[in-house]
C-alpha cells in the first residue's frame, strides 16, 4: 500500500487534502523566489513570456503595452509589430498563423476568419524577476481594454508560456528538473485542469507512464540519457513541458537527425512550460499563480532528500494494479502541502 507521510499531515492526505485545496495554498498576488535564481555562472536568470489571447487586434494590444511600459512601437510585417525599448524590453505582438505572412484575397479572407479562434500572441524577450509584476500589470491592462482570455470562447484554446532560463546545462540539474515535474505533472493538470479546446487538442499532452517510470527509474543524468530517454518517449514538441530546446542546446545536429523531420526547434537553454492556460481577464487567475506552480517544481527538483521519496513512491503507486491516476495526484497532493514546497 502506498504510505503517506505520518503525523498530522497523513490525517490532512487521508482525509482532508483535494488538489484543490493544495492549489488555494498557492499565492497568487505575488512572485515567489525561484529556488535557485543565479545561473551557475553567477548571472541572474531570466525568463521568457508568451501570451496568447483574443479580442484585440496586434496593433491595439502593442499600444496597450507601450501606454504601460513606454517604448516605440515598430511595423514588422504583416499582422505583426513590435514594441521596442519599453521597460519590459522588445516585445513582438503578431497573430500566430501562418497567414499572416501571406498576401491576396484569400489570405485576407483566411486572416478575417482566423481571428475568430487564432490568438494575437505577445513574446517577451526574457525578464528579470523584478519584472514580472509589470508584466502581470499589462496583462490587466490588456483585459481592460477588451482582451479575451481561454475561457472567454469555446474555441479559445489560448496558453501562457513560460521560458525559464535553466541555471546551468549539468545533465543532472536537468534530470532533476525533469523528474520533478513529470512527478507532480497529473496534479497540475487535475487539480486545476486546462481548458477543454486545450485538452482536445494535441498541443500540450501530458506525459506518458512509461516515461515517468524511467525517470523514476534514473540515478545518474548524463547527456546521452536526456537524449535517449526524453525522445523513446516524446519525439514532439507537444507536451506540458517540452524540453526539445534544451537537448537542441546541448547537441543540436543530434536532436536535429533523431526528430527525422520534425522541423526545426529553436534550440535555446531555457525550459519551456507550456501547460497553463491563458486565463486573461478572470479576476482569480494571475500570472503570477502560474509562475508559483512551476516555483512549486523547481523546489522539488532542488530538495534531493524529497524528490527521492516521491521517486520511491511513484515506483510504489505503480507496482499496485489497483491504483488510479487520481490516486497519484492526490498523493502528491498531500506530500507537496505537507513538505513545505508550495509557494
Amino acid at each position: 500500500m502506498l504510505r503517506f507521510p505520518t503525523g498530522a499531515g497523513t490525517r490532512r492526505c487521508l482525509s482532508g487534502w483535494t488538489g484543490m485545496n493544495a492549489i488555494d495554498q498557492i499565492t497568487r498576488q505575488s512572485f515567489a523566489r525561484l529556488p535557485r535564481p543565479m545561473t551557475d555562472n553567477g548571472a541572474p536568470r531570466r525568463t521568457g513570456v508568451e501570451i496568447e489571447f483574443s479580442g484585440l487586434t496586434e496593433a491595439k494590444a502593442a499600444e496597450v503595452a507601450r501606454d504601460l511600459a513606454g517604448g516605440e512601437v515598430r511595423d514588422a510585417g504583416p499582422n505583426a509589430v513590435t514594441l521596442e525599448g519599453s521597460r519590459l524590453g522588445d516585445l513582438k505582438v503578431y497573430l500566430d498563423t501562418a497567414f499572416r505572412d501571406r498576401t491576396g484575397r484569400l489570405a485576407t479572407a483566411a486572416l478575417d476568419l482566423a481571428r475568430s479562434v487564432v490568438p494575437v500572441e505577445i513574446v517577451t524577450a526574457p525578464l528579470a524577476e523584478d519584472q514580472l509584476p509589470l508584466l502581470e500589470t499589462l496583462v490587466q491592462a490588456l483585459a481592460d481594454a477588451g482582451a479575451e482570455g481561454s475561457r472567454d470562447g469555446l474555441f479559445y484554446g489560448f496558453g501562457l508560456h513560460l521560458n525559464p532560463e535553466v541555471t546551468s546545462l549539468d545533465p543532472q540539474d536537468l534530470g532533476r528538473v525533469m523528474t520533478a515535474y513529470a512527478l507532480i505533472e497529473d496534479w497540475l493538470r487535475l487539480a486545476d485542469p486546462i481548458d477543454p479546446s486545450r485538452r482536445v487538442l494535441p498541443f500540450s499532452d501530458p506525459y506518458p507512464r512509461a516515461y515517468l517510470d524511467d525517470l523514476a527509474a534514473t540515478e545518474h543524468f548524463d547527456t546521452d540519457t536526456l537524449f535517449d530517454l526524453y525522445l523513446r518517449h516524446n519525439a514532439t514538441r507537444n507536451r506540458g513541458l517540452d524540453v526539445l530546446p534544451i537537448l537542441g542546446e546541448l547537441d543540436k545536429d543530434r536532436l536535429e537527425s533523431a526528430l527525422h523531420g520534425l522541423g526545426a526547434v529553436s534550440s535555446r537553454p531555457t525550459w519551456h512550460y507550456r501547460l497553463p492556460d491563458c486565463r486573461i481577464g478572470r479576476p482569480e487567475w494571475t500570472i503570477a499563480y502560474e509562475w508559483n506552480r512551476w516555483v512549486t517544481v523547481e523546489r522539488l527538483a532542488n530538495d534531493t532528500g524529497r524528490l527521492e521519496r516521491l521517486k520511491s513512491d511513484w515506483r510504489q503507486h505503480r507496482s499496485e494494479l489497483l491504483k488510479l491516476r487520481s490516486d497519484w495526484r492526490q498523493h502528491v497532493t498531500g506530500f507537496l502541502a505537507d513538505e513545505g514546497l508550495l509557494p
